[in-house]
């Protein structure tokens, strides 16, 4: 099992065939998806991979996770998400994942949080019939009609479709066919909707119902992290003097 990754929802747009047929995508953009950390079966009971994407300031981050940065020597994210990997499927801390880890044609499942939609009826919210046009029906057209009945069962039972609050949940979509991918610039066109507004973040990962191709890379495919090089000695830098015993 491979890593997903987290990218940040551009917008929407359409792409032409060959045919002449266009085709809507969504574009998703990877904003320096990196390795931050492992969790291994030893310490943690599980194996995966901590990602962190896009760039924090230093001085909105807490010294404990300014700490935790400092240990993948990689600069502070603004968001931070777990995906469960298997044993072969672990990537070097610090290494940053790039958009051709997806192959085109391939199918994924991509998870955001819907568009708010502040406080909506029953007929927004869950598609009531509501009440008819005329015949009786005042003022009330729009209502959602009995909540539960008189002396049996004498109760509204839970979870009764009501109106409230619409919108700003976890919504996986699942089998969207990655389209393009363009590496230079980090981004991910895939077939369909994704749900969520511009600029929020979104987690895409391979789809659970659909195999693998075979060309997928494998644990996946990224920039290995930068090799520190040692500090060269400058030639003006005064010798250590050495005091000798008498």
């Amino acid at each position: 099992m491979r890593s997903g990754v987290i990218a940040q929802k551009v917008g929407m747009t359409r792409l032409f065939t060959e045919a002449g047929e266009h085709v809507p995508v969504t574009v998703l953009r990877l904003d320096q998806c990196q390795v931050v950390g492992h969790r291994t079966t030893d310490k943690n009971g599980y194996v995966a991979l901590q990602l962190g994407a896009g760039s924090r300031k230093v001085r909105n981050v807490s010294k404990a996770e300014r700490g935790n940065f400092a240990i993948a020597k990689v600069e502070p994210k603004r968001k931070l998400v777990e995906f469960c990997v298997s044993e072969d499927g672990i990537i070097p801390v610090g290494a940053e994942i790039t958009a051709d880890h997806f192959v085109v044609g391939q199918f994924v499942d991509v998870t955001g949080t819907s568009i708010g939609k502040g406080y909506a009826g029953g007929m927004k919210r869950w598609n009531f019939g509501g009440l008819r046009a005329s015949h009786g029906v005042s003022i009330s057209h729009r209502s959602i009609g009995s909540t539960g009945g008189r002396q049996d069962p004498g109760k509204t039972f839970k979870n009764k479709k009501m109106p409230g609050q619409m919108g700003v949940e976890r919504v996986t979509t699942l089998n969207l066919r990655v389209v393009q991918t363009d590496v230079e610039r980090g981004l991910v066109l895939v077939e369909g909707a994704v749900p969520g507004a511009k600029g929020g973040w979104i987690m895409m990962r391979d789809a659970v119902k659909k195999a693998l191709p075979k060309d997928a890379p494998k644990p996946g495919k990224f920039r290995a992290p930068a090799e520190e090089k040692p500090a060269a000695v400058s030639a003006e830098a005064p010798a250590e003097q050495t005091q000798e015993g008498v």
